[in-house]
């Protein structure tokens, strides 16, 4: 009992230690200090009103003003989370399947499999648009000191955007101590970290006529653009550079990243940071207004209901249970119902259109990555099937003209295996048309934009997946001997020094690894792999990019 007592009393003493910030709408006190490795972590600080009620749908808007006591982020908050049937069903077995050339014991068909409604993380809410910041002792002791030396000794600050197909993740799914500590080398004192929560799926991803005329399309992207704002307005609190603000993402959150790069065409100035580092950046191109209107009615129908003013009055746990529901059963394979589309406000039109426009922020210094197999994990067992090419563009795109897709299937990409087209087989011809249109080519589209003044690499571990370079990204000295997990920790280390040098001083290098140059006149990219790191020539510098990259499979109806 005594040595509870004091256990307790220590705890009270430490957390009064705790330093306090001064947001102006609130007061935020660290939740706790990593003696180890010399880390402060203000966690879920409020960066918006809650997204509930009449702003349920709407672009986000500013906190109300709460200075009565002091916040502490004791209560962990993630957006409600969806996820497809295909991939907690059969992915993983389908994959095997191809790797070990076994039979796919499942079927194809979505609508065959159980629905069952997942566990809720007890941290879910509606109202979950808070970040954490992570920041050195040392970095945030200089913001107290005099105001020139605090000025001049502000530190490079690093934005997490997670990835998730738009309808999962959050904020601390990943962790950044291993990062942070890289960029601690030498006489450098590291960076401050912030990771923003988004809205996912319906609650942040919702298009078409009904929602602009009554509420906010793509309310995710203003979410990212107002976390962003405050960072702006706040990090020098915390010790951090405004004017050094680098954001970094995967999968959707370099999708996002992209997003914010085009937003409004570039017609309402600059990004709101400095500099990007986008891995594998990914969405499904949606520009139809009757494609998203279908997938809104689609989810009122699920509610109940028949107007999105009807939805916002609901409770919140019918709208979470009818948007993993959505997610789960209706969303195609390789498919997650959600994520950006063409508003004809924040997203004018497709990202890489607006690049070849050059409506854009070209004023950002951008490092920018794929993996080798990108579009694998997303290809469907449909594709063993000479016609399973054709059936997944189907549901990728249903509106491609026949002209469109017969050069497709026949120019582009034929059903020639002997590799002089990049594949041996049926599956690795669809996986790679699923690389092109959702991921690798948006990698080039940004190389030309930026008159190829950018850094590239390529991550090429076997078998080189979507996703499998984030364990590289923030590794912490664990090994694995799991596929997806850091099976080389030269090589994650080197990964991080590129990345942690870029965010400090703009150009990635390590001791580790060779010298990066930029992407340049003969579109070199770093290949990395478990082996060697060494420059290579881009190989989605191609005319199947260039095809891609203005929309042909769009048709207006």
């Amino acid at each position: 009992m005594v040595a509870v007592l004091l256990l307790t009393l220590a705890s009270a003493c430490l957390a009064s230690k705790l330093p306090v910030v001064d947001l102006g709408y609130e007061l935020h006190q660290a939740i706790s200090f990593n003696n180890s490795h010399g880390l402060y972590n203000f966690s879920n600080i409020r960066y918006a009103a809650p997204p509930v009620g009449e702003l349920r749908f709407q672009a986000p808007v500013l906190p109300k003003q709460n200075r009565d006591h002091i916040q502490n982020g004791s209560v962990g908050k993630i957006c409600p989370q969806a996820a497809p049937l295909w991939s907690t069903t059969a992915e993983e077995a389908f994959l095997l399947s191809y790797f070990y050339n076994t039979s796919f014991p499942l079927s194809t068909n979505i609508s065959s499999y159980e629905y069952k409604p997942a566990k809720q993380d007890p941290r879910t809410t509606e109202d979950c648009l808070f970040l954490d910041v992570i920041v050195p002792k040392k970095i945030f002791e200089r913001s107290k000191g005099e105001a020139a030396a605090f000025r001049k000794n502000l530190a490079p600050v690093l934005v997490w955007i997670y990835g998730g197909g738009y309808v999962g993740g959050e904020k601390s799914s990943s962790d950044p101590t291993g990062l942070i500590q890289r960029s601690q080398q030498g006489n450098n004192d590291g960076v401050v970290y912030v990771a923003l929560n988004y809205r996912l799926g319906a609650f942040g991803w919702l298009g078409g006529d009904s929602i602009t005329a009554n509420g906010t399309a793509n309310a995710a992207l203003h979410d990212q653009r107002f976390a962003l704002d405050w960072v702006y307005k706040n990090i020098h609190l915390f010790g951090g550079d405004a004017t050094r603000v680098t954001v970094m993402g995967e999968s959707a959150g370099a999708g996002s990243i992209l997003h914010q790069i085009t937003a409004y065409g570039g017609t309402r100035g600059a990004a709101p940071f400095q500099q990007a580092i986008m891995q594998s950046p990914g969405w499904v191109p949606v520009i139809g207004e009757e494609e998203q209107e279908a997938t809104l009615q689609q989810f009122l129908g699920i509610l109940n209901v028949s107007t999105v003013e009807q939805a916002r009055k609901l409770p919140s746990a019918k709208l979470i249970a009818a948007n993993a529901y959505q997610v789960a059963t209706k969303s195609q394979w390789g498919q997650f119902t959600y994520g950006p589309v063409v508003d004809g406000s924040f997203v004018p039109a497709l990202p890489g259109q607006l690049l070849l426009r050059g409506d854009f922020d070209p004023n950002l210094n951008i490092m920018v990555g794929h993996n080798a197999d990108e579009g694998l994990a997303f290809t469907s067992p449909d594709s063993v099937k000479s016609t399973g090419l054709a059936t997944q563009m189907k549901t990728l795109s249903p509106n491609t003209p026949k002209n469109v897709s017969d050069f497709v299937y026949n120019v582009l990409y034929p059903p020639v295996y002997n590799g002089s087209y990049g594949y041996t087989d049926s599956v690795a011809r669809t996986a790679l048309v699923i690389s092109d249109l959702i991921f690798q080519c948006n990698t080039d589209y940004i190389n030309r934009a930026f008159y190829n003044q950018t850094y590239a690499y390529e991550f090429s571990i076997p078998p080189a997946l979507h996703g499998q370079d984030v364990s590289y990204t923030f590794y912490d000295n664990k090994t694995s001997s799991s596929l997806l997990g850091v099976t080389n920790a030269t090589v994650a280390l080197a990964m991080q020094d590129y990345f942690t040098s870029f965010v400090q001083h703009g150009v990635p290098k390590s001791h580790l690894a060779p010298v990066f140059r930029k992407h340049g006149q003969y579109a070199q990219l770093m290949n990395i792999g478990n082996n060697s790191i060494q420059a290579t020539r881009d190989l989605t510098n191609n005319p199947r990019c260039r095809f891609w990259q203005t929309a042909p499979y769009y048709q207006a109806t």
